[in-house]
C-alpha cells in the first residue's frame, strides 16, 4: 500500500511564496511514490481558539482537520515567519486541533519547512513549530528547510534555485519517507 501525506500552507495569500514550496513538495513527494492529498486551510476556517467554546461549539472544520491528520503518513508543513515566530493560523489551528482526542499528532511523520524574505528562511518560525508539534507528540524529522530570501528562492518556472536547496528538499523527501513510527 503506498504512503500517503497531507501537505498544507501557513499561509492564505494570493501568490504565497509558502504556497509555492508547498507545491514543490507536493511534486517530489508525489515523484517518490506517496499519494498526497495538498490541501488549503482556506477550506477550514476555524474562530480564534477559546476553550469556552468546548465541548459544544468545537469547530466542524478541526474535527475534520484532525481525521486528515490522523489518517495520513506524512504531514508536511509549509510555515511562514511573522515577527520571528509562527503565523497566527497555524497557531490557531494547532491550539484547535491538539484538543481532538486522539491525538491527531502520533501517526504520521512531520515535515517542516518555509520561506521568507530574510536570509534566515523561517528558522525561527521552525524552531517554534517544530517545539509545539513535538510537544504535541509529533515526530518531526531532522532537516532544517528555511528558504529565503524568496526575491531569489525561485526560478522563473516555479522551482528552487539554489542546488542545496534542491539537495535539502530532497533529503527531506527520503526522511519523510524512510522514517517510520514504528506501528506506535
Amino acid at each position: 500500500m503506498p504512503r500517503t501525506a497531507l501537505t498544507l500552507c501557513g499561509s492564505l495569500r494570493t501568490g504565497s511564496v509558502n504556497k509555492k514550496l508547498q507545491d514543490i513538495m507536493d511534486a517530489r513527494l508525489r515523484a517518490a511514490g506517496v499519494e498526497v492529498n495538498s490541501i488549503s486551510l482556506k477550506d477550514f476556517e476555524m474562530p480564534i481558539f477559546n476553550a469556552d467554546l468546548e465541548p459544544d461549539n468545537v469547530p466542524e472544520a478541526s474535527v475534520r482537520l484532525a481525521d486528515l491528520f490522523r489518517s495520513h503518513d506524512i504531514v508536511f508543513i509549509a510555515c511562514p515567519e511573522y515577527n520571528g515566530g509562527v503565523p497566527p493560523l497555524v497557531t490557531n489551528m494547532l491550539a484547535w486541533i491538539s484538543r481532538q482526542r486522539p491525538s491527531p499528532f502520533k501517526h504520521a511523520v512531520f515535515g517542516i519547512g518555509g520561506v521568507s524574505s530574510g536570509k534566515y528562511g523561517t528558522i525561527w518560525a521552525q524552531s517554534h513549530l517544530r517545539d509545539s508539534l513535538t510537544k504535541g507528540g509529533a515526530l518531526v524529522v531532522p532537516t532544517l528547510l528555511g528558504i529565503g530570501p524568496d526575491a531569489t528562492a525561485f526560478t522563473e518556472d516555479g522551482e528552487i534555485a539554489e542546488p542545496p536547496i534542491q539537495a535539502k528538499i530532497e533529503q527531506m523527501v527520503r526522511e519523510l519517507t524512510h522514517f517510520s513510527r514504528g506501528g506506535i
